[in-house]
């Protein structure tokens, strides 16, 4: 059996399958170039295409030896306007503006607004979004059956536009009919994340977590300004984080989304959870066969913050230049990481350990690393717990986590530093022992006369019961027999 040799980047690359990129050869194309995880859009296509994309991501799995990642993105609720009379208008600017409950085609003095939860929702002097941000209303007055503004942006606006109401939290729930199809159809697909859209408040979270159980782990998309108001509550209940810039800049002044970034990134890393960075991190690569200048310090800014993966969405889903989007964002994570600088920038955000011994633990193998020469930290885990730890401190080494858990192997694709293998589980300290030295030789992590740090719980196979650290030399003799 061939045993590929571990990427040694430490940041995840995510990468969006779409019409560009959804043939077999594609996809191993991209996973050659650099793609550790693969987004599935649930915003297009259905889900029969959907099935054999997921088809297609797995067959990876035989062929490398490799655990494959899949996150499936649901589109989450969309607020539009109606249709008019000539399919589109001009609104201009200081001129009056309603929103109503008549489906009658509108016209540039009103249009038709089917979602009656919002008019509750308002108040005099909220602002309403049209067409990503391009045009801006201010509530003047709200009756039960319409919300009358004055037009602050202008310009034209055509059928079934999007609404964004940023200053308000909407009494809408987080998952559509279509989410929940689109969730039961992902489930039984058996992937690895859902990434969940529409997040305003912890309840949306809790109300996906109820309806996944452990099938599968939920990412919550931040695209909210009220989702920032209770961003620890929400991320005290999810596994991990996305920062959804497009949408975040939508609602918010663009000059807020970079600190808004930064604050998300650190609040997820102390709280031990994976965070993604996305949206337009390569956009100029969808037509271009090489980013801006401004594009690749964009992106070197999310790794040097310590992002646990970056994204990208129609670079690789419909651009022309999807392999080498992939390939130079690897290329500028490499770049990035080989900083001598790299560690201390991203140990700027404090990771406090929480008072439990596997905490302890795993806050030490960081400060082992950085005192004692070792070439790799190798955790057993069942649940994933002890390298979401490990992964916390950005250990300077790579971690090698070995479980028995094609589930937990397959959802560690979107953890910083960490590289899963699926093993067979351990019985006894000594076997411990020798299966952390034989790994980390097989996958080339070590070398003989080389130190590696092994950390697992005791008793065997207890979920969330890390209790040993223990350096170890490797002999090289190790392999021999096997």
């Amino acid at each position: 059996m061939q045993y590929h040799k571990p990427r040694m980047r430490k940041v995840r690359i995510l990468a969006t399958l779409g019409p560009a990129s959804d043939t077999p050869e594609m996809i191993e194309k991209l996973f050659r170039a650099g793609a550790d995880a693969f987004r599935i859009n649930m915003s297009h296509g259905d889900q029969a295409d959907k099935a054999q994309l997921i088809a297609n991501i797995r067959a990876l799995e035989k062929a490398y030896n490799r655990p494959t990642t899949i996150l499936v993105d649901l589109q989450g609720p969309k607020l539009r306007v109606g249709t008019f009379a000539d399919d589109k208008v001009e609104l201009h600017t200081g001129h009056n503006f309603r929103l109503d409950t008549d489906k009658t085609p509108g016209d540039a003095h009103r249009v038709y607004l089917p979602h009656p939860e919002i008019f509750a929702a308002l108040d005099v002097g909220a602002r309403l979004l049209l067409d990503d941000g391009k045009l801006v209303l201010r509530v003047t007055e709200i009756g039960p059956e319409h919300i009358n503004t004055k037009i602050e942006v202008g310009g034209t606006l055509s059928n079934r536009k999007g609404l964004n109401v940023p200053d308000v939290v909407v009494p809408i729930a987080a998952l559509t009919e279509k989410d929940r199809s689109d969730l039961a159809f992902a489930l039984e697909q058996g992937v690895d994340w859902i990434a969940m859209s529409f997040v305003q408040r912890p309840e949306d979270v809790a109300e996906g977590k109820k309806l996944i159980g452990n099938k599968a782990a939920l990412l919550a998309k931040i695209e909210k300004p009220a989702a920032i108001r209770r961003l620890e509550e929400i991320l005290e209940l999810a596994d991990g984080v996305m920062v959804a810039r497009g949408d975040l800049g939508v609602e918010l002044p663009p000059e807020q989304v970079p600190p808004l970034q930064k604050k998300i990134v650190s609040t997820a890393r102390r709280m031990g959870k994976p965070v993604v960075v996305a949206t337009q991190m390569l956009e100029s690569m969808i037509v271009s066969p090489s980013p801006t200048r401004a594009e690749v310090s964009d992106v070197a800014t999310a790794i040097y913050d310590g992002a646990d993966a970056v994204m990208l969405s129609a670079e690789t889903a419909a651009g022309a230049w999807p392999i080498e989007a992939v390939s130079i964002m690897d290329r500028i994570a490499q770049q990035v990481e080989g900083d001598p600088d790299f560690f201390k920038r991203i140990h700027f955000t404090e990771t406090p350990a929480d008072g439990t011994t596997a905490d302890a633990l795993a806050e030490a193998s960081g400060r082992i690393v950085d005192t004692v020469e070792t070439s790799a930290i190798v955790c057993f885990t069942s649940s994933g717990s002890t390298a979401r730890r490990i992964s916390r401190e950005r250990p300077a080494v790579p971690l090698l986590v070995l479980t028995a858990s094609q589930t937990t192997a397959r959802r560690l694709g979107l953890l910083w530093g960490a590289f899963a293998v699926r093993t067979r589980d351990i019985g006894s300290f000594e076997e411990m022992v020798a299966k952390g030295k034989r790994m980390a030789l097989r996958y080339h992590l070590g070398v003989a006369g080389g130190r590696i740090i092994i950390m697992a719980g005791v008793p065997f196979g207890t979920p969330g019961s890390t209790n040993v650290l223990h350096i170890v030399r490797l002999t090289g003799d190790e392999l021999k027999g096997h």
